[in-house]
């Protein structure tokens, strides 16, 4: 006999049983028919990419937590780290495309990051692009889908960050830092939520920014009051800066195409410190985050015009968002978000009282699933009693029995499992009877 193997996996990943996978399918489906109603287009790419399209293209810190290795035939592959880079590959090799294109995907990528709380090194990413517009609806067509996904799955305190690389770009150049400098700048200023002010600065400094620009650079930073006003405080410095006016003004048509979109100003802020740490974003920049619990941002993204361009030589305007998945279930999770009757996929189990009643439960099953109502038959060897434990366990809301006196009358009995209501119907009328009692279970 072979050495027993222990049972487990890589950390940072995870198995999903049943009763997590429903919740997962219900948060996709909910994201994935708002992503369609906005006009985009499904999309899928390889687990594995060419290690040469991926390196480069995210910043060294990136780099350094993509999954590389060489394959058998000694060629160098990784994993994809994101959506966005495998899309820009694919764009660059069918440009026959139809643009602008509106594409959405839904794929697990790997990061060889360190597991916390919604932080795995392997989760899947949601995201939406738009492919060959310059025009800054294409972000409020994105800004307005995530919006309309939150609301729907149920988040009400939640706040979307929105700035510019434009407008980074121009507070560097009047602060005096190099562009050079710019991708370093990007990085520390990104990580004020976690370190805060003094952190920023500590960073800046060890960066090589020296304490003069630093101060210069955080005074700017530190604008308050509302959007309009933040935006007007910017208007002042960034003068000089031909990159930071063009990075306002985009600034100033986003949030009046989001106000047109009727979301409210309460969700929006103009956020100076959001940066985004990868080095592919040339414009616009926004990150969702929720109020409570504390786990960070659950989407996440930016224009990056120049990235197409660094497969196929020409560039295309480039705008995209990405929904992290794992976070948005955790936080539902944590805050008790999910349906009641969100526990099994399965809505009715349909007993077998013996062998000579089979064939009728089977012309029952059958009638169910003819109408979409998920049903599972008793396949088991367990008495009625049994059955009843099975459809408690899985958490199966409706039961249907049929002994030897309800086939003669052509009759079967319905038992609520949430409320322990027990009653007969006739046959014909099955599907009504069950799906009324659905319904009620839905609406709790």
């Amino acid at each position: 006999m072979s050495q027993k193997i222990k049972p487990r996996i890589y950390k940072g990943t995870r198995d999903f049983l049943p009763e997590q996978m429903i919740k997962r399918q219900f948060v996709i489906n909910h994201i994935e028919r708002i992503f369609k109603k906005y006009g985009f287009e499904a999309l899928e790419t390889p687990t594995m990419e060419l290690w040469e399209t991926l390196s480069g293209k995210y910043g060294e810190e990136a780099d350094r937590l993509t999954y590389r290795f060489t394959d058998r035939g000694d060629r160098e592959v990784g994993l994809r780290y994101d959506l966005t880079v495998p899309l820009s590959r694919v764009v660059a090799s069918y440009p026959h495309i139809p643009k602008p294109f509106k594409r959405y995907q839904i794929q697990p990528v790997w990061r060889a990051d360190k597991p916390q709380k919604g932080r795995f090194r392997e989760f899947y990413q949601c995201d939406i692009d738009v492919i060959g517009s310059a025009s800054m609806l294409a972000e409020a067509e994105i800004l307005a889908a995530i919006y309309e996904i939150l609301k729907v799955l149920g988040f009400d305190q939640f706040l979307m960050r929105i700035n510019s690389r434009k407008i980074l770009r121009g507070i560097a150049e009047v602060s005096g830092i190099s562009p050079e400098q710019e991708g370093t700048m990007a990085r520390a200023i990104d990580k004020f939520d976690k370190i805060g002010l003094e952190g920023v600065k500590s960073e800046l400094i060890k960066s090589g920014i020296n304490a003069a620009k630093t101060k210069a650079l955080l005074e700017k930073l530190g604008s308050s009051g509302t959007n309009s006003q933040r935006i007007t405080d910017a208007e002042k410095y960034l003068k000089e800066s031909d990159t930071g006016i063009q990075g306002l003004e985009e600034l100033k048509k986003l949030f009046h195409f989001l106000q047109i979109y009727e979301i409210p100003e309460e969700y929006l802020i103009f956020d100076l410190f959001l940066a985004r740490g990868l080095d592919y974003y040339t414009g616009p920049i926004f990150e969702t985050f929720v109020r409570e619990p504390q786990i960070g941002s659950i989407t996440g993204g930016g224009r990056y015009d120049n990235l197409i361009g660094m497969f196929s030589g020409t560039d295309y305007p480039a705008t995209g968002c990405s929904i992290g998945l794992e976070r948005i279930i955790t936080v539902m999770e944590e805050l008790d978000m999910f349906p009641e009757y969100l526990k099994t996929p399965i809505q009715a189990l349909v007993t077998v009282f013996e062998a000579s009643t089979l064939d009728y439960s089977i012309d029952i099953a059958r009638k169910l699933r003819a109408a979409h109502i998920n049903t599972e038959l008793y396949t088991g060897e367990s008495k009625l009693r049994g059955q009843f434990g099975l459809a408690n366990d899985k958490s199966i809301p409706l039961v249907i029995i049929a002994g030897p006196d309800e086939i003669e009358n052509q009759q079967f009995n319905l038992k609520n499992m949430r409320t322990g209501e027990q009653s007969t119907h006739l046959l014909e009328d099955l599907i009504m009877r069950v799906q009324e009692i659905l319904n009620t279970l839905h609406s709790e």
